[in-house]
């Protein structure tokens, strides 16, 4: 049977901070080599026909971690976005970021939106960063929107439209350093989401974990609660 690649992989990017602590580093070591685990993560699902990647980079309930911490998670985010700019052009890759713009600093607000901008007519992988965002939140939000624009009774497709950017459930939910738990992460999308958990750190998830993944992937059978 031929290899099914899924169309969307959500990633939540953990054990950052457990592999610099492995190594007596601070854990802001860890969100660096973080961020060259994701680098590798992108060119490797686009080259193997992944149409949509979500990372989740930054929760709402982040904001409680030390200020150190959170200071240098932002600059890492900025600088990341500056870094990449130009690989994601040459890419085709469309940037784009999911979350509330809340205690998010201007310029840094600014350098999202330039590349959003910038990438929004490329037509490769989506590439979408959850960044200051909880699902529950999205959820909330997407009710408000509904509220403010007159709403009422709705569909779950017309529902879905209103979360912030309406691109295709995922397929597959990946999970690394090995925690059982979903972390208010795409509620609504990962209703039938396929969930794989590594007990990888991220730092260390390659091409050859990401592909571990999706080979289970095609091992399991989706019935969407059906009987086939």
């Amino acid at each position: 049977m031929e290899k099914q690649i899924p169309n969307h992989i959500a990633i939540i990017m953990d054990g950052n901070g457990r592999w610099a602590k492995k190594r007596g580093l601070p854990r802001t070591f860890g969100h660096k080599e973080g961020a060259g685990a994701l680098r590798k993560i992108i060119t490797h699902a686009a080259e193997i026909g992944v149409k949509y990647l979500t990372v989740y980079a930054f929760s709402t309930e982040n904001w409680k971690r030390n200020q150190e911490e959170v200071s240098a998670l932002m600059f890492l985010f900025k600088s990341y976005i500056k870094n990449e700019e130009k690989n994601i052009m040459e890419n085709n890759i469309r940037f784009m970021v999911s979350g509330r713009r809340e205690n998010v600093s201007k310029s840094l607000l600014e350098a999202i939106d330039n590349l959003q901008e910038k990438s929004k007519n490329n037509s490769g992988l989506t590439f979408n960063i959850a960044f200051n965002y909880g699902g529950r939140a999205e959820i909330l939000d997407a009710v408000n929107r509904i509220l403010k624009s007159g709403g009422t009774e709705i569909t779950e497709e017309e529902f879905s439209k209103y979360l912030y950017n309406n691109i295709p459930d995922p397929e597959l939910l990946i999970r690394t350093s090995g925690e059982l738990r979903i972390s208010n992460f795409l509620l609504w999308q990962i209703a039938y989401s396929e969930i794989y958990i590594t007990d990888t750190l991220w730092p260390d998830f390659d091409e050859k974990e990401l592909d571990k993944a999706i080979e289970s992937y095609n091992k399991r059978e989706r019935r969407f609660g059906g009987v086939k």
